[in-house]
């Protein structure tokens, strides 16, 4: 675990326009910098980042935050890798508590164990003419093959030993490229075969899938499960992909390394690889953060239906509105880089038209076989639906399914949701509303943006402040944290205790809007305003409770506390 200490000092010493510029362009407009958002397309500029208050926001797509939260964004990393990367391009060592500090350190050892064996692997490459006509029968060019940093272990026991002096070392074991037996011999896990360098989004290389020129057997074979390289986690070709999949905003998810080379040789520059397991929500998590669209291809036979349904499984409690997933089956005779060989670049993305949505294949899939036009034939779909249906928590998505289900079973949604005991997603409107002022919503938020803006002025308030509704709520919460640290947070650490919190709406909305103020702008004059809004907004509402007080029991039957305030504020007016 990182220290909050340590995060807070992070936000506090990076300058998010540094940041950020490392990625995408930017320009100056008048107290903020502007961008085209790297996260949609677009052709005019909706991306601003403030620097003054250390934040982002797009005004096209909604993407906000710091900036860690930009680097997860955009690097598709997780909240501790960002950490790292960022603590790194500054100079600064990321303690972890709980002794995890020296696992670090050893890591970092072991990725220049990799790096020393990848160029290693591709020295053997250009001295093997053999392997380099085998990458010719494939039709892949050398610029395919650097791009990807394509190798050749040659066919010997100890060919590291070359390249690594110590080659009893156990960090080579560490990393999977040495295997040690029973007997305590060593030899190279990869021996006669074409290497493909597994890289994480930091450019880090942190595995190997080695393929087999000839017949043989594995034909694939993937470094073990190391402190580098976790393979539910991890997805070949990302790093090589990941600009056209934000140009393209959409990924193709393959099943081989040699399918997404070939791929991308035929102008395909969009698809990633599995690394020899399951699809699994890690790998939906990082893709979409990169793309709103994620399109599996996979081969028509049973095993590449099997690994369909398991994706769409695994797939169900990541989904997000606004996001879609696909799967495409391509004819049993073919994989992806046989088919773009066959029909090239534009017959292959012809065929991505054939890919069917999420709900199509899933409503497909638990209606196989069965007769709609009997009870039976629709109690074993509601039986299959329910799992699958409980899974899915994206609000939109969900409604929309279990319209469908409930439409295929002929019963209603509400119906469907009695049965499977499940909350229900969308609730009637009630025809009353309580009655509340237009101004008090405006005023929490304009409240929210003077304490982001200057977090010192929460000092102000008092300790006992408490109001209604989510923006109020939204006051509350940062109010608590501000206090814990003596009110003397940034405007980065703030905004960033609260990503992924219920608060998060309320403050992007702040935000948003906060940009939108000059240099000039008097915030506490606007927070003075405000204190002094509220405030009167709150001796009217206690006034008028008093009032129905004195209408339903008469001024004799209050107490003594209630007529004091009720007289007192009706000499105030």
């Amino acid at each position: 675990m990182i220290p909050k200490s340590f995060i807070q000092d992070l936000l506090n010493r990076v300058d998010i326009v540094d940041v950020i510029e490392r990625y995408v362009p930017l320009k100056k407009a008048g107290a903020n910098f502007v961008a085209c958002c790297p996260f949609h397309n677009e052709k005019s500029p909706s991306f601003t980042v403030s620097q003054t208050r250390q934040f982002y926001h797009c005004f096209g797509c909604g993407a906000h935050g710091t900036a860690i939260g930009f680097v997860m964004e955009h690097a598709g990393m997780g909240y501790v890798d960002a950490i790292e990367t960022l603590a790194g391009n500054a100079g600064i060592t990321v303690p972890h508590e709980r002794g995890t500090a020296e696992v670090q350190k050893v890591s970092q050892d072991l990725y220049e164990v990799m790096k020393t064996a990848t160029r290693y692997y591709r020295q053997q490459l250009k001295a093997s003419p053999r392997a380099i006509e085998y990458l010719k029968q494939r039709e892949l060019t050398g610029e395919i093959a650097a791009r990807f940093g394509l190798g050749y272990a040659p066919d010997d026991w100890q060919n590291l030993a070359a390249t690594f002096p110590n080659y009893q070392d156990n960090t080579l074991t560490e990393v999977g490229l040495v295997i040690s037996n029973d007997e305590g011999k060593r030899y190279d896990r990869f021996r006669d075969r074409i290497m493909f360098p597994i890289v994480n989004v930091r450019g880090q290389v942190i595995g190997f899938g080695g393929r087999v020129l000839d017949k043989g057997e594995p034909k694939y074979l993937n470094s073990p499960e190391t402190p580098l390289f976790e393979k539910g986690r991890e997805l070949y070709g990302l790093y090589q992909s990941q600009k056209a999949i934000r140009d393209r905003q959409q990924v193709l998810v393959v099943e081989g390394y040699m399918d997404v080379v070939a791929l991308a040789q035929h102008g395909v520059d969009y698809a990633v690889a599995t690394l020899g397991t399951a699809t699994t929500p890690h790998h939906i998590q990082k893709l979409l953060r990169f793309t709103s669209h994620v399109i599996f291809c996979f081969d028509g036979d049973r095993a590449g239906q099997k690994a369909a349904w398991r994706a769409l499984e695994n797939a169900l409690p990541h989904l997000q509105d606004g996001k879609s997933l696909s799967f495409l089956f391509l004819p049993e005779e073919h994989d992806p880089d046989s088919y773009i060989r066959a029909y090239g670049q534009e017959g292959f993305e012809n065929k991505l038209d054939d890919a069917l949505p999420l709900s199509t294949y899933l409503l497909r899939q638990i209606s196989f076989e069965l007769n709609l036009r009997t009870s039976e034939g629709r109690n074993q779909l509601l039986q299959r639906a329910k799992p699958l249906l409980a899974a899915i928590t994206a609000p939109t998505t969900a409604l929309l399914l279990r319209k469908e289900v409930a439409a295929l079973a002929g019963i209603s949604q509400g119906e469907l949701e009695a049965l499977y005991e499940i909350t229900p997603v969308a609730r009637p409107a009630r025809p009353a509303f309580q009655k509340a002022s237009r101004t008090t919503p405006s005023a929490h938020r304009l409240l929210l943006q003077c304490l982001i803006a200057q977090p010192a002025l929460g000092a102000q308030l008092p300790v006992d402040w408490h109001e209604d509704g989510a923006e109020a709520e939204a006051v509350a919460a940062v109010l608590a944290v501000l206090r814990e640290a003596n009110f003397k947070l940034s405007n980065a650490v703030l905004i960033q205790t609260f990503q992924g919190t219920r608060h998060e709406k309320p403050l992007t909305l702040a935000q948003a809007d906060l940009l939108n103020w000059g240099e000039g702008f008097d915030i506490q004059a606007e927070f003075t305003g405000l204190l002094n809004q509220l405030a009167t907004h709150q001796r009217r509402h206690r006034f008028e409770q008093l009032q129905e007080r004195v209408a339903q029991v008469g001024m004799a039957n209050l107490s003594d506390e209630e007529r004091r305030a009720y007289l007192k504020l009706l000499q105030r007016g």
